[in-house]
């Protein structure tokens, strides 16, 4: 009997070590609550609006998507991309997709910017702000200088000194030998890892330069080079000494970290609540249909509401939402609720709250993101192209000057009047849902726009959010239909040239150029390019 009782201790330890994991979770579950969430952000974004008074000057500006819950939509001027897998370790790389040049223009219009972004994984910074900016900031900074000291140098050899390089601006040769290229990392990344970003900014900055980017507006905007600086709540400013803009030697972007690294328990004279760093991060998991938008707009009564009432105000805040974009024609699902999952059979949301699972809620995400990041711009014309790109979500006030509308939204049906001609819908969904399903209905896409551009019509090309199906879509009728001048030619320079990656590169950023909230997925993007080496093939054949 004795030697029985380790075995039947063994057959009780993977079920209690199961139960206390299940309660672990529950626990988490119960700290990650709506309430907790967005008091977290309402306490983020009072520290992130104290920073920004120390510079009133300086453009507030949202790094999407997490960024855009850290101030009021009115309170920033831009929105930039820039993604913390492009500065994860042994994976540093600087992307020609994700420019965000419009940032650097804003910053050298207005001598400099203040960017908002929070991290979730106990960090003080999250590797966008530690180590993605900064390599952008070097690999512009850099592209400048070449470009600078290019323009010298075809002026020397031109014997033309009497008029300026750049516009009439003398000065931007004369400080060139001042002009600061090298990357600024934070002190906490590692030499190493320092070293290696280094050894890269050359190549970096080559396929900046090849990407057809133009440099050359840049180098008349910045007078200064860019520079990061790094600000989180545990950093000390001393009010009384807080540096003017004019006595730095550099543009500085100063990148604001909203959230503390560490998760407390804390009080008000009301309610305790779970502080949760990070708290706007991956909002599809706690944000229940809940945008930034909705959110400011009803912040003081959702924070005052308390844990037990909150959730119940956030739905109808969604649904009544809901109900007055749906009553404008857009296609809004009503959303369904679920209760959180028991544990060992027993309830364990004590506040009676429930999980909401939305239907579509990547599309109410969506639309919105596209409405607070387009910053009162309605759609944006590619050039004189006569393409443009917007949001299903502003077609109705976005009409003025367009002639044929192509809808690559599957959910949105608009406008129901429309003739044949003049309208084509095409159902088209993320790479993530189906990967050809936007290379199936680019032929039919493509030959919309001809038949409309032959015509001399001008077409508007939107999608749920503006930024990644309907870009893609317009890539490729820019690379079949148009030359490298963005002139309509009916394809003839298509035919003459080899469909390359580099030149869909070029493509893309001449159209990021004008659609600043530009982010095709590059799923989509990889799409595009099969579409466009089938069609490069077919002719081939047929010659």
């Amino acid at each position: 009997m004795a030697a029985a009782a380790p075995e039947a201790a063994d057959e009780v330890a993977p079920s209690a070590t199961l139960s206390v994991y299940k309660a672990a979770r529950c626990i988490k579950r119960r700290a990650s609550t709506l309430y907790n969430a967005l008091r977290s952000v309402a306490e983020d974004a009072a520290f992130v609006a104290e920073v920004a008074a120390l510079w009133p000057s300086l453009p507030l500006v949202a790094n999407l998507r997490c960024g855009l819950w850290y101030a009021p939509p009115r309170a920033f001027a831009a929105t930039c991309y820039f993604k913390s897998t492009d500065g994860h370790a042994g994976n540093w790389s600087f992307s020609t997709a994700r420019l965000n040049l419009h940032l650097a223009l804003l910053a050298g219009e207005r001598g400099g910017c203040i960017i908002v972004d929070s991290t979730r994984r106990g960090k003080r910074f999250p590797d966008s702000m530690s180590k993605t900016i900064p390599i952008w900031c070097s690999v512009l900074n850099r592209a400048i200088e070449r470009h600078r000291l290019q323009a010298i140098h075809k002026s020397a050899e031109v014997n033309y000194q009497s008029s300026t390089l750049l516009n009439g601006d003398a000065e931007n040769n004369s400080d060139l030998s001042n002009w600061d290229s090298s990357v600024h990392l934070p002190v906490w990344v590692l030499g190493t890892e320092k070293n290696a970003i280094e050894g890269r900014i050359d190549e970096w900055t080559d396929q900046f330069e090849s990407c057809g980017a133009d440099i050359h507006s840049l180098a008349v905007g910045l007078q200064k080079p860019l520079r990061p600086l790094w600000i989180s709540q545990r950093t000390r400013i001393w009010l009384n000494e807080v540096p003017e803009l004019e006595s730095w030697d550099f543009t500085p972007i100063i990148l604001i970290s909203a959230s503390d690294a560490v998760a407390t328990q804390r009080m008000s004279s009301e309610f305790s609540w779970h502080y949760i760093p990070g708290a706007g991060d991956d909002e599809e998991s706690w944000a229940r249909g809940l945008t930034p938008t909705l959110f400011w707009k009803h912040s003081y009564d959702l924070i005052d509401a308390g844990p037990d009432r909150c959730n119940q105000i956030v739905a109808d805040i969604v649904e009544k939402d809901r109900v007055y974009r749906a009553q404008r024609g857009e296609h809004c699902p009503q959303i369904t609720c679920k209760s959180l999952r028991s544990l060992a059979g027993a309830k364990c949301n004590d506040d009676q709250t429930t999980e909401m699972c939305a239907m579509n809620l990547d599309h109410c995400t969506s639309t919105m993101d596209a409405h607070c990041s387009n910053n009162g711009l309605l759609l944006f014309w590619i050039g004189t192209s006569n393409l443009a790109v917007s949001s299903t979500f502003h077609v109705a006030g976005a009409l003025v000057g367009v002639d044929c509308i192509l809808n690559c939204d599957s959910t949105s049906k608009l406008p129901a009047s429309s003739s044949e001609n003049s309208y084509l819908e095409l159902s088209i969904v993320g790479s993530k849902d189906d990967r050809f399903s936007l290379m199936r209905n680019l032929p039919k896409a493509v030959d919309f726009a001809k038949r409309n551009l032959m015509a001399g019509r001008k077409i508007l090309v939107c999608c749920q959010n503006g930024e990644d199906i309907s870009i893609c879509v317009a890539l490729a009728i820019l690379a079949l239909l148009f030359d490298d001048n963005g002139c309509f030619d009916y394809g003839n320079y298509f035919v003459k040239r080899d469909v390359t990656k580099l030149e869909m590169r070029r493509r893309l950023v001449f159209i990021c150029k004008f659609a600043v909230n530009a982010r095709p997925s590059r799923g989509n993007l990889k799409q595009v390019y099969g579409f466009l080496s089938s069609q490069k093939e077919l002719l081939s054949c047929l010659t």
